[in-house]
């Protein structure tokens, strides 16, 4: 008798329950907001700046919201600039009112008035003044009074017309490129610590307002009054500082960093200076030592008696040659291996 094999029963998986939620929330449905009111364009298209219309992409007759979410049509931001302009414009009217006591802003303007081309051939000038001719500035007459009763008065060029006018970009820029260079050559000596442009700053502008100092002295003595005459000598003082970025620029390199020393040195340094002082010699004629035939601003000639002619002949000479070798000397002259502020360092 067989015995019948046992089949075990067929394992089913009890049935899933989905939770039936007992609560319904219902969730709010997000939607944009609508686009602000603009001024209608017409049309299937928008207008463009350059005329016509452009059709849209979509061709519906959207609109476009205005610009910074129309911040600038806005009436209280329009306030606002309306006060900041007004603030600004009362600054600069202090400002110039405060240095018109000093010096004349519109003066100032005048010695800034120039362009590319009189930079270059003025750099040239100041470097080979040998053979320019003529020295004069040039003068313009203009008119001045009622059509019936006019007279004519006689005002300089601009130095961008002009190119034996004096200018101040040449000398401030000059003096800018001084203490570049200056801390540019500490580095690469390796002395340069953060004190370098700071010290040969202060150390350039005192020289600066010392020579300042001593033309005004010499104004006073010599009886100039003009104030022109003052800026005209202020600008003319600055030029030094291209002969001296040359010097510093060969001896730095034909000394090969070691120091501003060495007969290399001495030659370019009296070369430059030399030219200096011819320069200043030629273009300071007309202010010290004016000519009796040429007309001023009132349209007379000007006169200097004698005396008055040797006194500003020997005030020229010692400026040219005398004052400038000494003020040239002192800003050629650095140390390879301390600087210009170690040097001060040392003698304080």
């Amino acid at each position: 008798m067989q015995r019948q094999g046992y089949a075990p029963p067929i394992a089913h998986s009890p049935p899933l329950h989905h939770p039936v939620p007992q609560h319904v929330s219902t969730v709010p449905m997000m939607r944009s907001p609508p686009p602000p009111a603009s001024q209608s364009l017409g049309g299937s298209g928008y207008g463009t700046p350059y005329g016509g219309q452009m059709n849209q992409p979509n061709g519906g007759g959207g609109q476009f919201p205005p610009a910074f979410g129309g911040f600038m049509n806005d009436q209280t931001a329009q306030m606002g600039f309306q006060l900041g302009k007004s603030a600004v414009s009362a600054g600069q009217d202090y400002m110039e009112q405060n240095l018109n006591r000093y010096v004349s802003i519109s003066a100032l303007k005048h010695y800034f008035n120039v362009t590319t081309s009189y930079v270059l051939r003025k750099l040239v000038l100041v470097l080979f003044p040998w053979r320019h001719k003529p020295w004069s500035r040039q003068q313009r007459p203009s008119t001045t009074g009622s059509h019936d009763q006019s007279s004519y008065s006689y005002y300089f060029l601009p130095p961008r017309e002009d190119l034996n006018s004096p200018d101040m970009y040449i000398p401030v820029m000059a003096f800018v490129t001084y203490v570049l260079l200056s801390a540019l050559l500490a580095g690469l000596r390796g002395s340069f610590h953060p004190e370098v442009m700071g010290t040969t700053f202060t150390y350039a502008l005192f020289v600066v307002i010392f020579e300042i100092l001593i033309l005004k002295l010499g104004t006073y003595l010599l009886a100039i009054t003009n104030e022109s005459q003052l800026l005209d000598l202020i600008a003319y003082s600055g030029y030094k500082f291209v002969g001296v970025i040359v010097t510093l620029v060969v001896s730095e390199i034909v000394n090969l960093g070691r120091s501003t020393g060495g007969w290399a040195s001495w030659t370019v340094f009296m070369y430059t200076f030399l030219a200096n002082a011819f320069f200043l010699l030629r273009s300071l004629k007309y202010v010290l030592l004016p000519d009796s035939s040429a007309p001023t601003g009132s349209g007379m000639p000007h006169t200097v008696a004698r005396s008055q002619r040797n006194r500003r002949t020997q005030f020229l000479f010692l400026y040219a040659y005398v004052v400038q070798f000494l003020f040239m000397w002192v800003l050629s002259k650095q140390d390879s291996s301390t600087g210009r502020a170690g040097k001060a360092k040392g003698v304080l």
